[in-house]
């Protein structure tokens, strides 16, 4: 009897680029996502108008989540021009490490005021109180 070798798949190694790009992507994928929903959360208390009993609240809430993920988004933009053209004076090098430390700063407030947002729901209809 001759005796059969097990069959062995290569190990596939992790392309990183490959990464890189569905990472890239994803993220953009939920940035449009969260700017949507602000969107329609906007959309939702300017319908409402006072009625809702955190109108002003939420109204300068949203809007200056929606506001700071412009401005993230042409960071973002800016920052990938220059980085491709530029990356190699390091003047532009120290410059591109504070526009990047500003990018997260100001997703990191996103998140933060979106909590808030979360916290304080548009869409919950408090219940009529019975006397």
């Amino acid at each position: 009897m001759t005796e059969v070798e097990p069959y062995e798949q290569p190990q596939k190694s992790l392309n990183v680029n490959r990464y890189a790009t569905k990472k890239t992507i994803a993220q953009g994928m939920l940035d449009i996502a969260l700017l949507t929903a602000n969107a329609s959360q906007l959309k939702y208390v300017l319908q409402t108008g006072g009625h809702h009993p955190f109108y002003t609240l939420m109204l300068t809430l949203i809007s200056l989540s929606i506001a700071l993920q412009v401005v993230s988004g042409i960071i973002a933009l800016t920052l990938n021009a220059v980085q491709d053209c530029r990356l190699h004076i390091l003047s532009n090098a120290t410059f591109l490490i504070v526009i990047n430390q500003i990018q997260l700063y100001c997703s990191f407030i996103v998140t933060g005021i979106n909590i808030l947002i979360s916290a304080f729901d548009p869409t919950f209809v408090f219940p009529a109180s019975e006397v």
